[in-house]
């Protein structure tokens, strides 16, 4: 992301808690964000279980499944699902270091975008920390492909995101977004976008066990060429604009902001986490760099 000028961790000031419906499992938690120490990392903690390991520190080899959701696991088998809104807004505000304690197996959906956890993060507050923030930065190009999917990863000195979308149905058609992702434009352009669906899959994902907490709360729904949400989209190219948050949460799993330029075309999760899983068996394709803040202004 276009590194902060001062370029330290972060973490939160105080607790931020919220309650909400998990899309898939339909079930109820409860979600605390609490400050941690430099080199603490993103860890999620399962406080609903107690005879085993319940802590999973996110890295880019936790994912365990990634079809409709980033879904990760840690040594114990403990498992937590669709953490990539959550980790968009951290990756975008600069949180270096936080625990998340929930009380279940899927993070809440809230309204199916960044927005409420942005907002419960700022409630909460951000305080600077002195550790240097680690980028990744891209030093080769890295590329995967499955079927029409595709990314890759490009060096580039800040970080950089393209997205392209294909549908059918004339409400999505073509999409493209291509940007900066640092905080302003994740604020002004992706963090509201939603995450959509087809009212023909819901009944299909349901008999499989998903979208059980699925709505029009938390969801822009699509029926043939008619979307279903009374108030239709929040903005243009909504939908483009949110696999781009899922992209930039995914990637965040890295434990570490790029310098580099991401490029996808009806990309998802599973193909983020390819992407990942590739770039981290190429360790000729990038290295972690700290920038100073004079280093950084040049150019």
């Amino acid at each position: 992301m276009s590194p902060r000028q001062d370029h330290r961790e972060r973490t939160l000031v105080a607790p931020a808690i919220c309650a909400g419906v998990g899309v898939h499992t339909g079930q109820r938690v409860r979600l605390a964000i609490r400050p941690a120490p430099t080199g603490t990392g993103i860890v999620f903690v399962r406080t609903d279980i107690t005879d085993r390991d319940n802590r999973i520190v996110v890295s880019g080899d936790v994912v365990v499944d990634a079809r409709l959701n980033t879904m990760i696991e840690n040594g114990a088998g403990v498992r937590l699902s669709t953490i990539e809104h959550l980790m968009a807004a951290f990756c975008a505000l600069g949180i270096s270091n936080a625990v998340v304690e929930v009380d279940g197996p899927e993070l809440p959906i809230l309204d199916g975008s960044a927005l409420p956890f942005v907002q419960l993060l700022d409630r909460a507050g951000f305080r600077r920390q002195e550790a240097p923030v680690r980028f990744i930065e891209i030093l080769q190009p890295v590329h995967v492909t499955d079927g029409d999917k595709h990314a890759a990863l490009y060096p580039c000195d800040r970080y950089e995101m393209r997205f392209e979308i294909d549908f059918a149905t004339s409400v999505i058609g073509n999409q493209v977004i291509d940007f900066v992702v640092d905080e302003p434009t994740f604020r002004s352009d992706i963090m509201a976008a939603r995450t959509f669906g087809f009212a023909h899959e819901v009944e299909a994902l349901r008999r499989a066990g998903l979208a059980r907490g699925g709505s029009l709360e938390n969801a822009v729904v699509i029926d043939g060429d008619e979307i279903l949400n009374p108030g239709g989209l929040r903005m243009e190219r909504e939908f483009v604009r949110h696999k781009a948050l899922d992209a930039i949460g995914d990637l965040y799993v890295l434990g570490a902001p790029l310098l580099g330029r991401y490029e996808g075309y009806k990309a998802g999760h599973a193909v983020n986490n390819q992407l990942v899983r590739a770039l981290l068996a190429a360790p000729g394709a990038w290295r972690e760099v700290v920038l100073e803040p004079e280093l950084a202004r040049v150019g």
